[in-house]
């Protein structure tokens, strides 16, 4: 395929140093930064990634840096000073950059930490931010504010209610996501179960996924990385009779075989999720979305014709959207990723980012 460009380029991407690509511990940023690799490189653009020691590489170059992972922003407060461990993998990813940088038109960071945007300037070629969250500390609003002033239209968003929750929102440029859809199957005739999946932590809310189904008595099947053990352990002493299965951590093949089977999907984030993969992917399988009415979701679920945006942190909200699945046309879900959601979509939309950047 011709690049919209009418030439490649080389493109250095920094993964998230929270854990190695491959291990679930980076969230929904594993599976943008791979759609978009794939897709670049299927446009004939040059790929690289660096990422932790160990990590997948999924058939592209990469380069592995080892060092100790970095503490998520999400668990922090708004008031948290910027942290770096002591043998950064962080630090050592842009020790990397700063050597190579050279012989690459582009850098393209991926990862929702403070030194990234620091260093920006300090390069001698263009940084790309595909800037993951929206607004959760002081600290790095400060910095990509400062960022998106000095280095115009280098920050990306997913979503323009990811954009809101910063004072710079006119600054981001909104990338949307996408997903091959050839690797998702649609399901006309699903099983009696809901699904959930995500990081098992605080922040994505499941207890209330949990509670839901135990009032319902529909069972649910539970997919995702185990970040957190002691919320995990509680939830289950919390509702020791509702009707749960924990499925793992599942590879995207093996998580669309599970979720396509699926009623429907809840989504119950405590917080501004970006955008929302998992949503786009429930979608890709025919499966209606059950979610709050917060963040990226709102951009993604059509109300009442690809599922239902709940009023925030309600139960009775979900409980009454689980009654109503049943309305819902699983075609339906699958034509609204096919136009907005296709990696090929998401391709256009990055290399004419690339493009306005390189050329500046």
């Amino acid at each position: 395929m011709t690049t919209l460009l009418g030439n490649s380029l080389k493109l250095l991407l920094v993964s998230s140093p929270l854990g190695a690509l491959g291990s679930g511990s980076g969230g929904g940023v594993e599976l943008t930064l791979r759609n978009i690799a794939t897709e670049l490189v299927r446009r004939g653009h040059s790929i690289t990634i660096v990422a932790t020691q160990g990590s997948t590489s999924w058939g592209m170059p990469l380069v592995e840096i080892a060092g100790s992972p970095q503490i998520s922003a999400q668990t922090q407060g708004r008031d948290a000073p910027t942290i770096i461990p002591a043998s950064s993998v962080l630090a050592n990813f842009w020790d990397y950059v700063r050597q190579v940088q050279t012989d690459f038109d582009l850098v393209v960071n991926f990862a929702y930490d403070w030194l990234p945007f620091y260093l920006t300037p300090f390069l001698k070629i263009p940084v790309a931010h595909v800037v993951s969250m929206g607004s959760l500390t002081e600290a790095m609003d400060e910095i990509i504010e400062r960022v998106a002033i000095e280095c115009p239209g280098t920050i990306g968003v997913h979503s323009l209610a990811q954009a809101a929750t910063f004072p710079f929102a006119n600054h981001c440029r909104y990338l949307g996501n996408g997903i091959d859809l050839s690797v998702y199957d649609f399901c006309a005739k699903p099983s009696p179960w809901l699904g959930w999946v995500g990081r098992i932590a605080p922040e994505k809310g499941l207890e209330d996924a949990v509670a839901a189904c135990q009032l319902t008595g529909i069972p649910l099947k539970i997919m995702g990385f185990l970040q957190h053990k002691d919320y995990w352990q509680q939830i289950l002493q919390d509702y020791p009779t509702a009707p749960i299965e924990y499925e793992g951590f599942l590879s995207t093949a093996e998580l669309q075989k599970c979720l396509r089977e699926c009623r429907g999907l809840v989504m119950t984030p405590r917080w501004v999720e970006a955008f929302g993969n998992v949503a786009i992917e429930a979608l890709a399988c025919g499966v209606p979305v059950i979610a709050y009415r917060r963040g990226g979701l709102v951009e993604i679920i059509e109300d009442e014709k690809t599922g239902f945006l709940v009023e925030p942190d309600s139960v009775s909200g979900l409980v009454e959207a689980i009654g109503k699945l049943d309305k819902i046309d699983r075609y339906a879900c699958r034509q609204r990723v096919e136009r907005d959601y296709s990696t090929t979509a998401m391709g256009d939309r990055m290399e004419h980012w690339f493009q306005d950047i390189v050329s500046k």
